[in-house]
């Protein structure tokens, strides 16, 4: 799955290149190769999450489960579940983009990640027990989580190709990967086989298809750029690989969106297309 999404991203950005460079195109009249030109930006925006997401974060990354330790295969559960600090509604997100614009058409790959969100451990262990009430200190972590992922975005400039203001609607799909750090290590068990594996001091991943929808208002200086966007992404998880299973018990259940919306600030450079820069050497 995640070698098809990331050769579907590869392809956007030679599609890209193709666009910006294909001569016999330009020979037949569907588009003139001079006047395209290349952009990049880069952005920050808070995203807040809609009620299942925050419930899918707040649910999943504390969820506790029986404890083993590795030389011993008895089981222990815990005295009493650890008290972390909820994750909050809103966080961060960086992005960068880089495509290519052909007068009002704009097509790029938008590549974004949130900075990691953390609850961190209220002590360094967790007291646990078996059946007959034996006692083991298991380690605590600190919870995380993490996102980030790709957009094939296409855009249109409403307001003209050179506008000092405009607008820019766009829409993209991609993909987008949710990773998971646990709070200490629980036994995960194959609903086949009945195999058990120990989750590690470590991240665990899910990758989920995405659909974005954003509204640019932008101020445009020559070649730089400034803009307020806002939007809405949605995204649908699948179940966790964790050690090579999947987190589908009852109490693992990590089936869920991670739809947000978003607002936040760009800064862009448009590069000189061939057309601009022969017109500047005419001068």
């Amino acid at each position: 799955m995640k070698t098809k999404i990331a050769s579907l991203c590869m392809a956007a950005v030679f599609s890209i290149l193709a666009f910006a460079s294909n001569s016999s195109a330009a020979e037949e009249g569907f588009y003139d190769k001079d006047h395209i030109r290349g952009f990049v930006s880069f952005g920050g925006d808070f995203r807040g999450m809609f009620n299942g997401f925050h419930d899918y974060i707040n649910t999943v990354p504390f969820a506790t489960g029986t404890l083993k330790t590795i030389s011993d295969s008895t089981e222990y559960r815990l005295t009493a579940k650890p008290k972390y600090s909820e994750f909050n509604k809103y966080y961060p997100n960086l992005h960068f983009n880089i495509g290519a614009q052909y007068k009002q058409f704009l097509t790029w790959v938008s590549i974004n990640f949130a900075i990691t969100q953390i609850s961190e451990r209220p002590s360094s262990s967790a007291a646990a027990v078996d059946t007959s009430g034996s006692a083991v200190a298991f380690p605590l972590y600190d919870a995380r989580w993490f996102n980030y992922g790709a957009d094939w975005m296409f855009g249109w400039k409403v307001l003209g190709e050179d506008a000092f203001f405009n607008l820019i609607p766009a829409v993209g799909i991609g993909f987008n990967m949710m990773n998971i750090h646990f709070t200490s290590n629980y036994v995960v068990t194959n609903k086949t086989s009945n195999e058990e594996s120990i989750m590690r001091d470590r991240y665990y991943s899910s990758i989920a298809a995405s659909f974005n929808a954003e509204l640019e208002a932008r101020l445009q200086f020559e070649q730089f750029s400034i803009g307020l966007y806002g939007g809405y992404r949605a995204v649908r998880y699948n179940e966790l690989d964790v050690e090579g299973d999947k987190l589908d018990t009852f109490v693992f259940n990590t089936d869920n969106d991670g739809d947000t919306w978003f607002i936040g600030l760009r800064l862009g450079w448009t590069f000189l297309s061939p057309w601009a820069k022969k017109q500047q050497d005419k001068i």
